[in-house]
């Protein structure tokens, strides 16, 4: 007796299958735009709300803010990957009383600066500082770069060092990240709606060995997730720049003999501890300073620890 069904329980069968598979892709699309966060267009109404100034450059609108005397030898802050500026709100404040000029800003795609449809890459985020020393007519600075900062300051400093007086990295992106299917098409902006953004801002906390110790900061991130056009600049910011190394750059930034201070907590999970060996073999010069107990985030976490190494530095200069 053969155990084949009949025909018509076979056009049934194939019916069903067909209707839970589009059940299934509908569901599927369906995700991301429920957990969608962007709701409006960053413009100059959403724009009130925040701090600070703003200036043009070339891909957009970007939001500046500046503390200190105004003849006070700049400083330029570079936030990581997603965390905008207020990330050095202690920081500015201590460079600013101790009489530097402090400029931070937000990178392009984050914070209350434009989110241009370009990919996101070292290059757009180097010729951004260019571009804003250029605007507020600032020949050459200090540059402070945070995490994914401290890549850019390193290919802004390797390409500009006629610029830069001395570089500060700050637990700096320095080995390629393996982003797997982020990089497939159609996948990874699935994924990126779906999955990523939606746990982004408590994701923050990871960065904090004692997350208790920053109420609120996930919170202060959610703001700039509502605007169109975050997700697109975060997800090629992954495609672009946290897959690429940083080490050739920081050769080169130790080439050209100038002064750097290199910071990491030791406690650090972000960026691995471990790696300040790959900056300090690069950066031969490089003063290093390692903060027991402290994570990813030494500027936040405890400034009083972190912010006097970056004056002393400074002051050295």
């Amino acid at each position: 007796m053969s155990a084949t069904p009949p025909p018509k329980k076979k056009r049934r069968l194939r019916k069903i299958l067909l209707a839970l598979g589009g059940v299934a892709v509908v569901t599927l699309a369906a995700i991301p735009l429920a957990r969608n966060m962007e709701h409006g267009p960053l413009d100059a109404s959403a724009r009130r709300q925040a701090p600070g100034q703003f200036v043009t450059l070339s891909h957009g609108i970007v939001h500046v803010r500046i503390a200190g005397p105004e003849q006070g030898r700049p400083v330029i802050l570079v936030h990581g990957f997603s965390v905008p500026n207020y990330v050095f709100d202690k920081t500015s404040a201590d460079l600013a009383a101790a009489g530097f000029r402090v400029i931070r800003f937000d990178l392009y795609g984050r914070g209350w600066s434009a989110r241009p449809d370009v990919d996101y890459d070292r290059e757009l985020f180097a010729n951004q500082v260019v571009e804003l020393m250029d605007t507020l007519q600032i020949a050459k600075a200090d540059v402070l770069g945070l995490s994914m900062g401290g890549a850019i300051v390193g290919r802004f400093a390797a390409e500009h060092p006629e610029r830069v007086r001395s570089v500060v990295l700050v637990a700096p992106l320095t080995r390629p990240h393996d982003i797997s299917v982020m990089a497939w098409p159609g996948v990874g902006e699935w994924l990126t709606r779906a999955w990523f953004l939606p746990s982004l801002a408590a994701n923050q906390l990871e960065d904090f060995p004692h997350p208790e110790r920053v109420p609120g900061w996930a919170a202060r991130f959610q703001p700039q997730m509502r605007y169109d056009g975050f997700g697109r600049a975060i997800l090629s910011s992954i495609r672009h720049l946290s897959n690429a190394s940083s080490v050739p750059d920081f050769e080169k930034v130790g080439k050209n003999g100038l002064p750097v201070l290199l910071v990491w907590g030791e406690a650090d999970r972000t960026v691995p501890y471990a790696e300040h060996a790959d900056v300090q073999r690069a950066i031969p010069q490089a003063q290093f300073v390692s903060l027991p107990g402290l994570g990813h985030m030494t500027v936040v976490e405890d400034p009083e620890a972190t912010d006097p190494r970056i004056v002393g530095f400074l002051r050295q200069h």
